[in-house]
């Protein structure tokens, strides 16, 4: 008998053992989902859409939860009747929790929230072993109706939040079952159970906006967690039975914002209103509708490049590809009439000049026939590859141009001379190897290149032709928030016609912003709009101004004839614009007359960061202004005006779009538009 004795405590010390460290485990992972609710709340400063939404004050919902309940201490008698021989100490149990609840929000760090619940502190005790060698089993079903008032307080002012307070309890039902192997089971209630009690809790969670950014009503997803110690949880007036409870769950909120008051509108295209706090100005600028049509001259870097599809050693279909008998009525001048067969997403004429880059290499090969190149092929299937691509292009202007062999090498290499891809580089690894995957044109012949360009990313020499300008870029509608970079984090714009249609534009980080006309028209020739710029303080308010604009589309009827140049850039490069300062201060600064304007305009591709994307495209456009300004000055001619503007990837007013190659490469650049006096 000894021996069995023996035997059961060791099971029973043993199991109890294994429960407790399960218990604390589970405890341990419960705040898992406190850990993620902190991460959230680090990164969503930057993360949360700068495009700000109404904040309503008063916020209302419903909750639903887990409660994890940990029973401690010692419990054996029950009521009169029943006493438990072997007094037990441990227990847990997963029950449910509901709540309605308001929070009050008055700015966006503090606030006060308020809950009415109904919690089940249920759960089932340890088993424990009775003098008559036989098991016994307690479970408690207790509950509660609760008040919770806590104190609200967002640190970073952004969806991450974390509380704390007091938790005042009704007791709703305090039932017990007692189970005994030799004995019939038990039920009542506890005796000596408080009927109120006070406690406390802390917690966190993460708000989930559900609504539009511009709606007044808001709705918003929060996962929560929250924790109740021991502190105030002994609910009976004998023995040492305490409560511990982790509530896990999801609450649905919404509020509803006030309208912020609009603004004294001026039926003006341009117009100021100054802002008390903070302190910035909002303009719009539709400019009057210029009737011209604006011929330009256009001089076209030539990008000694030629782009190959993954898997090919083919040149692609998109090149145009002459026949011998074709070559004698090639000329550059005249190229628009041999179109590509398969046009891009948007059909410019210098794309056409470039999709003709090996019949202009060829004819300029013909024409000088001292001139050499080297064809060096790139890809990541290896030199062999590599070389095969060069060959491709060696074969058209042996076969077509009937250029001697003599004059053309090739070589095959795994990545190009200066490659897109950089050593660790993790982002658009699909683009930039997409862009390494070409065969490269090198020359020392400076009849084929660009004026005062070596080396092997030296473009071939420009194109010159004659086209009509599309709406030019000082056709553009202006916005611009001054003092918005230190005021705001950031600013966007809501224009909305005369039937309530509504267009966004936006966020922007600088101080002005343009978009053109066409873009906000579409077809309409003339339009009204009403602007409402959204900006939001570093302090987390919302700033609306509103102003109405009446706009006119540009339209040609006058003929005035301008000049264009453009530099181009390899991917992220900084350095680029020094090898263009003799270009610009030799060939395109004398050109720029007395009085003449010049808008100098940035872009770059879609690869990188969109902030980092529009702060290079606007300094490299003003390194080009900087060069432009010192020669102008050094020959005597100040009496010009400059306009500078990066757009960065705006794929809306970008020159080309980004989905091959050759696209992307061309728009790292900067397009420098000379325009004459009127």
């Amino acid at each position: 008998m000894k021996s069995d004795f023996i035997h059961v405590g060791f099971i029973l010390t043993l199991k109890n053992f294994k429960i407790k460290f399960i218990q604390n485990h589970m405890i341990r992972k419960l705040f898992i989902p406190l850990m993620m609710l902190v991460f959230f709340a680090t990164t969503s400063q930057a993360q949360d859409s700068p495009l700000q939404r109404p904040q309503p004050k008063f916020w209302f919902g419903l909750s639903g939860a887990a409660s994890f309940n940990f029973y401690s201490g010692t419990t054996q008698r029950l009521n009169a009747q029943v006493y438990a021989p072997t007094a037990l100490h441990d227990g847990f149990g997963i029950r449910p929790y509901f709540s309605g609840f308001m929070e009050y929000r008055p700015n966006p760090v503090f606030g006060l929230m308020f809950h009415l619940g109904y919690e089940d502190r249920g759960g089932k005790f340890d088993e424990k072993i009775a003098p008559c060698n036989c098991p016994e089993d307690l479970t408690a079903n207790v509950s509660y109706l609760t008040m919770e008032p806590s104190i609200r307080i967002a640190p970073f002012a952004n969806a991450f939040y974390v509380f704390a307070g007091a938790v005042f309890s009704d007791n709703y039902r305090k039932e017990f079952t007692y189970t005994q192997e030799q004995q019939p089971d038990r039920s009542g209630d506890f005796s000596d159970w408080r009927k109120w009690k006070i406690g406390a809790q802390i917690g966190a969670g993460y708000d989930i906006p559900l609504s539009k950014v511009s709606n007044l009503n808001q709705f918003a997803l929060s996962p929560f967690i929250s924790y109740r110690p021991f502190l105030g949880e002994r609910p009976r007036n004998i023995e040492s039975l305490a409560m511990q409870t982790v509530r896990v769950g999801l609450a649905i909120k919404f509020g509803k914002a006030k309208k912020a008051e609009a603004v004294e509108v001026l039926p003006v295209a341009i117009v100021e209103v100054p802002m008390v706090e903070p302190d910035v100005t909002f303009n719009v600028t539709s400019p009057t509708n210029i009737h011209i049509e604006r011929k330009v001259r256009e001089t076209f870097p030539l990008r000694n490049y030629i782009f190959f599809d993954l898997g090919s050693t083919e040149i692609p279909s998109r090149y145009v590809l002459l026949r011998k008998d074709q070559v004698k009525d090639f000329k550059e001048d005249q190229i628009e009439v041999l179109a590509p067969l398969v046009q891009s997403d948007r059909p410019k004429r210098e794309m056409t000049v470039y999709y003709n880059v090996l019949n202009i290499l060829g004819d300029r090969m013909g024409k000088n026939p001292r001139s050499t190149i080297v064809l060096v092929g790139s890809s990541m299937e290896g030199p062999k590859d590599g070389k095969l691509m060069a060959e491709s292009v060696k074969t058209y202007l042996v076969d077509v141009f009937a250029i001697n062999p003599s004059r053309i090498s090739t070589e095959g290499n795994r990545k190009p001379k200066i490659p897109s891809e950089q050593p660790g580089g993790k982002l658009d690894l699909v683009l930039l190897r997409e862009g390494d995957r070409r065969v490269s044109v090198e020359s020392k012949s400076p009849e084929l290149l660009m004026e005062f360009r070596t080396g092997p990313d030296a473009p071939l020499k420009p194109v010159e032709f004659t086209t009509i300008q599309e709406a030019p870029i000082d056709s553009y509608v202006t916005f611009n928030v001054k003092g918005s970079k230190e005021a705001f984090t950031s600013w966007s714009l809501e224009i909305a016609d005369e039937q309530g249609k509504i267009q966004t534009f936006g966020p922007y980080t600088q101080d002005e912003a343009s978009i053109p006309g066409k873009t906000i028209l579409g077809d309409r020739p003339v339009g009204d709009y009403k602007v409402t710029m959204i900006g939001q303080t570093k302090s987390g308010k919302v700033i609306k101004k509103e102003n109405k604009v009446h706009m006119v589309l540009w339209t040609p009827t006058v003929t005035e004839e301008g000049m264009r140049f453009s530099v181009l850039y390899e991917f992220n490069d900084s350095k680029s614009i020094a090898l263009y300062r003799k270009y610009l201060t030799e060939v395109v600064a004398p050109k720029i007359p007395q009085g003449g304007r010049v808008i100098i305009h940035g872009y770059t591709d879609i690869i990188g960061g969109e902030e980092h994307n529009k702060e290079l495209s606007l300094a490299r456009a003003n390194d080009v202004k900087g060069i432009l300004e010192a020669a102008l000055n050094k020959s005597g001619n100040q009496n010009v005006q400059f306009e500078v503007l990066g757009f960065g990837e705006d794929e809306s007013v970008s020159p080309f779009a980004n989905k091959l190659p050759e696209q992307r490469f061309y728009n790292r650049t900067v397009i420098i538009d000379i325009v004459p006096n009127k």
